[in-house]
């Protein structure tokens, strides 16, 4: 069996440790490695001719991505869960002791168990590589750091910075490292390996003590100050979360303890939780993300088909998605592309746009000026169709206006080659549709953002019935190079995300008309676990836009999708939401810092304000009719499987991470259960609470979407 780690002595009496884990591109920290590191540090213990010791990564690109999660599935119970943290325990503790200088030598990835091995060297040295990365991420994953993080990572740069790594999962750039004492020292990874040689023979003196700002030095200096701390980070914690993952207050209490009763209690406590933590269905959920996001980037989208390589695109529509399509195209995926717009206005628009977010990245240090210009100089512009013959995706973003967008089609075959892919981003227009005015229909897909585009990380891949695989495995491989998560969806009124999203608006629509206050509505979805409330959405989106998109799809999928008839009383009303400053909530120089709802808004919906309904019953009512048409859509084919449906609806509308997704939930909840929670609502409200025939025929079977 190959060895992952290696150990190579030097004659200057420093030790070499390389790990290289065999067949994986990516070093990952497993349980079965124990023996084996066991056995080396025996081995340096044992030999006095080692006056010092080097970890470093034999891969290019990391030195330790983390623990491998795959092993946590393993685990059966608290009590295995438990071992396994206590294993990496007593491992990192024998490095920590001995007696000789351990240097870590960082170059790439050290993120998680990586970081925590790290911690447990007495000095640390990575390169100024822009692949360096040092983070505890396992918050996102609904875990705690296991394997000493939140005892040893406290104790080196503080107390506040270490919570805000671990409650936030952020990763830390070189630079940032050095000055918050993460590291000793950063150097071009020409000369990682000797720097981190020469700090192991200077041994232990070299250790600086690291400088906290003053504020941060008076509130860990005392027991009562440093309760402080953990108060108010337990109070933001709370806000943030609404209590929906215990991961974060599970990391609070593992440092408090820790140090307040010394690293032992503090060891015994990060296991106890840390293992809590694994067998918990929230942490079993975002696992579940993570493994079917892994998974999806795999897949081309099209069984055997080949993406071809994108070098130019071009936008159409110089508005806010086409501003924000292009600067995505620019500055992710570093391809150059061509925006048009009938109007200067539209393109200088569109420029300012991606200027103004890649300015944010120089603000903050994070890119050079000149870096900036090289990217902006990626972005070009013209009113008409020039310099776009060789461009091998065109995404238009117009108004939704079918004879417009017919027009782009016959525009683009016209001028451009005849492979090039025509994209639409349609929120709500069947591509079919737009597809018959083409003569190369095959090249035509949908390829439909989320606003803001720059933030949303979800895309839909639309195709019709005769798009090519070639176009669509070609408009996935664009997608994930612009930092998308792309998910194939067939053609139909709404697509998935929307089509699931109007009938959860509606129900709140219905609710408020039934006299439940905005921010009642809003909190209880919140506390449920949506990022926003519907009616913050609702503003935030535009109400007009609501009001184009029910009817096509009131018309395609039929009456359970007919919006409120009262609704068209706030356009009346010229109340478009926050783009116009006039919607649910107060906007403008009357708004106060706490948002505050518009009450008129009640006197031009004709709503007398009924009391309060428990919020659990506002979140159910909503959120079922969002499951029901999920499994609707997996019924027609719509989407491929659950694990689509659930990234899905995750990524694009902010469904609870922590509940894995809808069809996640539904497995959880039991399909009986919600067939008759549905049924229930049926007979108070009518046919749109209606079960669909899939949940129907599972809560018959007993049946789940995943077995596993």
């Amino acid at each position: 069996m190959e060895k992952t780690f290696n150990l190579a002595r030097r004659d200057d009496g420093i030790a070499i440790l390389t790990m290289d884990v065999p067949g994986e591109t990516m070093n990952t920290l497993r349980a079965e490695f124990g023996p084996e590191i066991t056995e080396i540090l025996a081995e340096v213990k044992a030999d006095p001719s080692i006056t010092g010791l080097v970890i470093i990564s034999g891969k290019a690109d990391s030195f330790v991505a983390g623990a491998d999660i795959s092993m946590l599935a393993a685990c059966k119970s608290e009590q295995d869960a438990k071992a396994l943290s206590q294993q990496g325990h007593v491992l990192f503790s024998e490095l920590e002791g001995l007696s000789i200088p351990v240097v870590a030598a960082i170059n790439g990835a050290c993120l998680g168990g990586g970081l925590e091995l790290a911690l447990a060297c007495h000095l640390r040295v990575c390169s100024d590589d822009k692949k360096t990365m040092l983070g505890l991420p396992e918050v996102q994953l609904g875990l705690l750091p296991g394997t000493g993080g939140t005892q040893r990572l406290p104790r080196l740069v503080g107390i506040t910075t270490a919570l805000d790594m671990m409650l936030t999962g952020k990763q830390i750039r070189p630079k940032q490292a050095l000055k918050m004492g993460l590291v000793n020292d950063v150097v071009p990874n020409s000369i990682l390996l000797e720097t981190a040689i020469e700090l192991a023979k200077k041994g232990k003196k070299a250790i600086k003590p690291v400088v906290q700002s003053k504020i941060n030095q008076f509130l860990e200096s005392t027991s009562f100050t440093r309760d402080i701390i953990f108060d108010q980070a337990r109070k933001q914690v709370l806000k943030k979360t609404q209590g929906n993952y215990p991961a974060p207050t599970k990391i609070i209490d593992s440092v408090r303890q820790g140090m307040s009763k010394g690293m032992v209690k503090g060891l015994e406590v990060e296991a106890t939780h840390f293992a809590n933590l694994v067998m918990s269905k929230e942490s079993a959920a975002l696992r579940g993300l993570f493994f079917a996001t892994t998974e999806m980037k795999k897949e081309t989208g099209a069984e055997g088909a080949v993406p071809r390589k994108v070098k130019k695109v071009m936008v159409l529509g110089g508005g806010l998605m086409g501003g924000g399509i292009a600067s995505v195209t620019t500055t992710k995926a570093k391809i150059p592309a061509r925006v048009k717009d009938i109007s200067e206005q539209g393109l200088s628009n569109a420029l300012a746009y991606a200027y103004k977010l890649l300015d944010k990245g120089v603000k903050r240090r994070h890119m050079t000026p000149a870096a900036r210009d090289k990217l902006m100089a990626l972005m070009t512009t013209t009113t008409e169709y020039k310099g776009i013959k060789d461009a091998d995706i065109v995404v238009e973003a117009v108004f939704e206006d079918l004879a417009l967008k017919h027009q782009m089609v016959k525009d683009v075959e016209r001028e451009c080659g005849e492979n090039t892919i025509f994209a639409s981003n349609t929120s709500s227009l069947p591509i079919g549709q737009i597809a018959e005015a083409a003569s190369r229909p095959e090249n035509v897909i949908g390829l439909h953002y989320f606003s803001p585009v720059e933030k949303m990380p979800l895309v839909e891949v639309i195709a019709h019935k005769t798009t090519s695989p070639e176009t669509i495995a070609t408009t996935v491989a664009f997608a994930r190079k612009q930092g998308k998560t792309p998910i194939v969806v067939q053609d139909g009124a709404g697509f998935y995300v929307n089509r699931i999203l109007a009938l959860y608006m509606n129900e709140a629509a219905q609710l408020l008309l039934e006299g439940q206050r905005v921010e009642h509505l809003d909190r209880a979805l919140v506390k449920f676990g949506f990022p926003v409330g519907p009616m913050t959405l609702l503003d935030e989106v535009g109400i007009d836009v609501g009001g184009k998109i029910s009817p096509i799809l009131e018309k395609e999928l039929g009456s359970r999708f007919k919006a409120p008839a009262a609704f068209d009383k706030l356009l009346a009303d010229d109340r478009k939401g926050r783009k116009n400053g006039k919607g649910f909530y107060q906007y403008g120089p009357k708004a106060k810092k706490a948002k505050s709802v518009d009450e008129s808004v009640y006197k031009v919906l004709d709503i007398s304000i009924a009391s309060d309904k428990e919020a659990k019953n506002v979140a159910e009512r909503c959120t079922i009719q969002m499951l029901n048409e999920a499994v609707r859509c997996l019924e027609e084919g719509i989407i491929a499987s659950a694990r689509d449906g659930d990234i899905g609806a995750i990524f694009g509308i902010g469904f609870p991470p922590f509940l894995g997704g809808p069809f996640r939930y539904i497995d959880t909840l039991g399909a009986s259960n919600l067939v008759a929670t549905l049924q229930g609502y049926q007979s108070l409200y009518g046919e749109r609470f209606s079960p669909c025939d899939t949940l129907v025929k599972m809560a018959r079977e007993g049946s789940l979407f995943y077995t596993k």
